[in-house]
Order: C-alpha cells, then structure tokens, then sequence
C-alpha cells in the first residue's frame, strides 16, 4: 500500500508540475486584457485541475459541511479563518467558495517560478513580515477595499501548517482585519492532515471535511476575544470531525 500510495504521489506531483507551467504562462500573457475577477477564476482553474487530478490520483474526496452558513449576496463581505494542516486546504478553498478569494501571504511566494508569477497577477494581499505595522495597515487597507467589492479575505490564524492533533497558536490579525472592517467571521475546520499530512510527500486516500461554522459578528468586538471565540469553535469542531487524532495526541 506504502508503494502505491508512493507512486501515486509521484504521478499527482508531476500532473502539477507539468500543468502549472503552460497555465502560469497563459495568465501572463492574458492578464494585461482581463479584470481581476477574469483573472481569479483562471488561476482556479488550474487549482480545479489539481484538486480534481487529486481525488483521480490520489483518492482524496472532500466533504463539506454548513455551506448554508455562507452569507448570501454578490458584495456580501466575510473574513474566512481556517484551521491549517495542509497544502491541500490552499488548492480547494477557491474551488469550493461561491466568491473570489483573497489570501494573505508573505511576499517571497511570488518568486516561485510560474506558479508565483500567476499569483502575482491575482488582486490578493501579499506583505512583508519584518514590517508588522506596515503589513498590517497593508492588510486593513486592501482587506477593506477587497471586501467592499464582494472578495472573501481567507486566513490561517495558526499562521502555519499544524500537524495532525495538534493546537497552534491562535493569532489575532484575521479577527483585526475582522474588527477593522466590520466583516463577520467565518470559523472553518478541516481534517487535510488525514490524508495529506504536514510536509508529507506521500499520501492517503480518504475523506477530508471542510466544516463551516455559523457567521460571527465583528462590529462591537475586541480582536482578542473575538479570535478566542474562534479557536474554541474551531478545535472543538476538529475533536468532533477527527477523534482519533485528538485521543492519540
């Protein structure tokens, strides 16, 4: 099974590697003729592409929960937190959610050949992280900007990928942004890790769910106590979704 699994990994690895390039190279060369929006939705065809050759290749299914708890509404703003426990969670995310999605993410992305020259033309937030004040008012600016023109702003509040039965830290920018700009929070839990672990190569097929919470109010919220509210959603939503890796840890 280890084999096989292996093989299929490979195979998943080079479908990406071959497919992102000629796709990277046809965003940049139709960007300068397409709108943000335009250009959004042709990344995530490719992100489509990997998901899909994902559950051929691999064996990897998902399934969502609360899809109802989505505000409704073409500039119905939101602020998405996610629990982080794979690369999975960053390729699905635009294939699932009905609005575009802006990440924020370090700068240094957007020197990956191809795939971080296509992110590059996406309307995302990209900062520098030695600068926290700037980054921050970097992230509040264009968050708010991005919102008012129907752009879901999606964060990792762990702020990296956690193994399998484990707690981050939980850190208060997304409920900042949240506060800031009077968005609701969208707490969202997922299992990635049971088929696609942290920094794993090889690969298991299975289930992963993507769990979405109620909408949480921001206006009138202190950031701390909103991302505390948060967290405990989030983790008691992962010990319901995914016992055995709680029971283990």
């Amino acid at each position: 099974m280890i084999l096989v699994n292996l093989l299929r990994a490979i195979l998943h690895t080079l479908f990406m590697a071959i497919t992102v390039v000629p796709w990277a190279l046809a965003v940049l060369v139709a960007a300068p003729f397409l709108n943000s929006t335009q250009i959004y939705w042709m990344c995530a065809g490719w992100l489509r592409l990997a998901v899909n050759s994902g559950k051929l290749m691999l064996g990897i299914r998902n399934e969502v929960i609360g899809f109802e708890n989505l505000p409704v509404g073409s500039t119905a703003p939101a602020v998405l937190l996610l629990k982080h426990q794979s690369t999975w969670e960053t390729f699905c995310m635009p294939t699932l959610m009905p609005h575009p999605l802006a990440y924020v993410f370090k700068k240094e992305l957007l020197y990956v050949p191809f795939f971080g020259w296509a992110m590059g033309r996406m309307d995302m937030i990209h900062i520098d992280r030695s600068k926290r004040a700037q980054a921050f008012n970097k992230v509040v600016e264009q968050g708010q900007r991005l919102l008012n023109q129907g752009t879901w702003v999606i964060m990792f509040p762990e702020g990296t990928r956690i193994p399998r039965g484990q707690q981050g830290s939980y850190k208060s920018g997304g409920t900042r942004l949240a506060v800031a700009t009077g968005a609701p929070v969208i707490p969202i839990a997922v299992t990635s890790a049971k088929c696609w672990p942290r920094k794993a190569f090889i690969k298991k097929p299975g289930t992963v769910e993507f769990s979405i919470g109620k909408p949480i109010p921001s206006q009138g919220r202190e950031p701390d106590e909103l991302m505390r509210e948060v967290e405990a959603w989030i983790e008691a939503e992962m010990r319901r979704l995914d016992p055995d890796a709680y029971r283990a840890a």
